[in-house]
């Protein structure tokens, strides 16, 4: 069976909305370690280190803690500096690392849940308007508000965490 390249559904780009939906993402991004954890919960080091298309569920989790980092430090930047340039790191080669590849993934976890919650406190306590600084992306060559950015990471948990779900459905991974 060949795996779909969105189980969560695709990303549609959100920006300018209002407060109630700002407030649903933030609750996305709060849920999400606990959604990764429940996911992998129970999973053996072989169910771990199986393929969901390029990456392992392992690699995944991992994955997830490297950029959801990143995204932080994002936010953090572009609420202290005007337009930083942040920087970016190749993903693949990432989870690629040994500790990536074959490493528990209890810390991953473990570092998402304290990095969620400072990153949900930290959203909830902006203004409207610091929702409309950006930073600047040169793999994109523009910038990003960091509206833009809330709801793409909300979206990026549950994406990622629905590839580690459908493996467990599609091989009857039972919880």
């Amino acid at each position: 069976m060949t795996p779909p390249d969105n189980p969560a559904g695709a990303y549609v780009p959100e920006e300018g909305y209002g407060a109630a939906r700002r407030e649903e993402l933030i609750r996305d991004v709060e849920a999400a370690p606990a959604r990764l954890r429940a996911a992998v919960a129970g999973l053996t080091d072989a169910q771990l280190d199986t393929r969901y298309k390029n990456w392992t569920a392992r690699q995944i989790v991992h994955h997830l803690a490297h950029s959801h980092a990143n995204a932080y430090v994002r936010f953090k930047l572009a609420l202290t500096e005007e337009v930083p340039t942040i920087k970016p790191y190749d993903e693949g080669r990432w989870v690629s690392l040994p500790d990536a590849r074959g490493g528990d993934v209890a810390a991953p976890l473990a570092l998402l849940d304290g990095l969620h919650a400072c990153w949900a406190q930290m959203l909830r306590a902006m203004s409207e308007a610091e929702f409309t600084r950006t930073y600047f992306h040169p793999e994109y060559g523009k910038a990003v508000s960091l509206s833009a950015a809330l709801s793409n990471y909300a979206w990026h948990g549950r994406h990622h965490t629905g590839q580690i779900e459908w493996l467990r459905n599609a091989h009857g991974w039972g919880r």
